[in-house]
């Protein structure tokens, strides 16, 4: 939702701008995406609380992150599995193997590839998807070369890929919360607070921001940045990304598990005896040795 007002008509959410109200039953609704010029009412926000949904502050057409309310998933499924993957090493390396597959699904040897192989193979692809749009295009071409203190500063190719990329990774950084997984806990990139951010936007870069950055310098805009901005929004307007995205973080972190789409409203006490576990809400007083 975009320049409107956000208000709750019992158990539905309501848009309103000048063109009239939209209501969204909140029965239906997974997550609010809060474009720029929207006010949102305390009670809007209550409801969505409710009903389990969640609220992600987002640029125009969600190219952009800045904040978000709870996480859409009530379950910690995916959170634990990330946890789990991320610090054991080979199961961190099988989800760095599996994402550098989604980008080389015509290669052999990736499941027995090093993390060095896979960064050389990685590093190569890219170069050659740079110097082919530049051909494409007519774009000059040198190499990527920008500084995030001196924006301006970049050449028109590397601000409209910087431009493009930031784009990217708010469309990711938004799927990533609203699934309750953690943008810090990274398999390929660490030690940032979204990392795992630039590990999921990775697999997309080479497709839409590549390629979206390159036509937009080849037609001259005035501003390139915000030229650049505007089409990559324009490219996953359609919300595809978002089920992919999706989709690809649960078979990353989840690959044996055959429930998607549900989310388990349960909750679970630790036994204290490996990954064993005891249903909550019951009372174990009879437990007591006494």
């Amino acid at each position: 939702m975009e320049r409107c007002i956000v208000h709750r008509d019992g158990n539905a959410i309501t848009a309103t701008d000048d063109r009239g109200t939209v209501h969204v039953p909140t029965a239906t609704l997974g997550a609010l995406l809060l474009g720029p010029g929207t006010n949102v009412s305390h009670a809007a926000m209550v409801l969505l609380a409710e009903s389990g949904s969640t609220a992600v502050w987002v640029g125009e057409r969600g190219v952009r992150y800045y904040a978000h309310g709870r996480g859409l998933s009530q379950s910690s499924r995916l959170l634990e599995a990330q946890v789990s993957a991320v610090t054991n090493q080979s199961s961190r390396l099988r989800v760095a193997r599996e994402m550098y597959g989604y980008r080389f699904p015509e290669e052999d040897g990736i499941a027995t590839a090093t993390m060095q192989q896979l960064r050389g193979r990685e590093g190569a692809r890219v170069k050659r998807l740079y110097r082919a749009h530049a051909e494409r295009t007519g774009v000059q071409w040198t190499k990527r070369d920008y500084d995030t203190a001196e924006f301006g500063m970049g050449s028109d190719i590397n601000q409209a890929l910087s431009a493009a990329t930031t784009c990217l990774y708010g469309i990711v950084h938004g799927v990533i919360v609203a699934l309750g997984c953690s943008p810090g806990l990274g398999f390929v990139h660490t030690g940032h607070s979204r990392s795992f951010v630039f590990d999921i936007a990775d697999l997309y870069k080479a497709e839409i921001a590549i390629p979206t950055a390159f036509d937009v310098v080849a037609r001259q805009p005035e501003d390139i940045p915000a030229e650049t901005r505007r089409a990559v929004r324009d490219v996953v307007q359609d919300g595809k990304l978002l089920v992919r995205c999706t989709r690809d973080i649960r078979r990353l972190l989840l690959p044996d598990d055959d429930d998607e789409g549900q989310d388990w409203n349960v909750v679970h006490l630790w036994d204290g005896r490996g990954d064993h576990v005891v249903p909550g809400g019951t009372s174990y007083d009879a437990d007591l040795p006494w």
